[in-house]
């Protein structure tokens, strides 16, 4: 008996590394993607945990060229976005890295947005509003809690309405997430908790979701399972976990 078209599922992901590490692979995938000029998108609280310039250490290792963009709001909002467009422009960069929370990562998508389509990030509100691909993205995530490294929505803040914004497509679904749960280990006590929880709410909002199936239900029962198990003692004792017991 055939199944209803209604009862499809469609899952988009990036290729995803996980593990101790991860962080270090940003040149390689840069190179993978033939790009030798990079903008780097993150936040000034991730600087000052020295992350950024560990990368930049690595991406000048291989040669490959890189400016910051730092200028982003913990909600990111349109006018840096555009900003952070031009300065893609102008260094002629051929890819963005983002390292950092939603914030950051919402940002260099909204940039990545603008530089392939020349306008205004807030003429791309709603549910496929893109024409063509976006430039490679490859995230470091270093918070939990956000989904922005994976999922294909970018939330942008607009001033002028006093609002929030979606922007849904495929396409900003990012090219690679690198996971490495030791850039987590910079995170103060009171934020490991509430990222911690952002997780776990998103978890079980994946499993009452209506658009939940068997790919999404195995994942979102064991992080659920994980973040109940080791939450608490992750935030008493951060340093001493470098990745998640099992």
């Amino acid at each position: 008996m055939a199944s209803s078209i209604t009862e499809l599922r469609k899952f988009v992901a990036p290729e995803i590394i996980f593990g101790d590490g991860a962080r270090r692979a940003v040149a390689n995938y840069v190179a993978t993607f033939g790009a030798e000029r990079v903008l780097l998108v993150s936040d000034p609280g991730v600087v000052l945990a020295g992350w950024v310039e560990e990368v930049e250490t690595d991406l000048a290792a291989q040669g490959i060229v890189c400016q910051r963009f730092t200028s982003v709001s913990p909600n990111p909002r349109a006018e840096e976005v555009m900003e952070g467009a031009m300065v893609y422009r102008e260094m002629g960069a051929q890819a963005i890295v983002a390292i950092g929370g939603g914030s950051p990562m919402d940002c260099a998508k909204g940039i990545g947005i603008v530089v392939a389509h020349d306008g205004h990030i807030i003429d791309f509100e709603g549910v496929d509003t893109l024409r063509v691909p976006i430039p490679p993205l490859i995230f470091v995530p270093t918070t939990a809690g956000t989904s922005a490294d994976i999922s294909q929505f970018a939330i942008i803040s607009d001033q002028q309405r006093r609002m929030k914004f979606s922007i849904v497509s495929k396409s900003v679904v990012p090219d690679v997430s690198l996971i490495d749960p030791q850039v987590t280990l910079t995170m103060s006590p009171f934020l490991t908790a509430c990222t911690g929880v952002d997780a776990l709410v998103h978890a079980i909002e994946a499993f009452v979701s209506t658009g939940s199936g068997p790919l999404t239900d195995a994942h979102a029962l064991e992080a659920m399972r994980l973040i109940n198990g080791h939450l608490v003692a992750l935030v008493q004792a951060p340093t001493t976990w470098s990745c998640v017991p099992r």
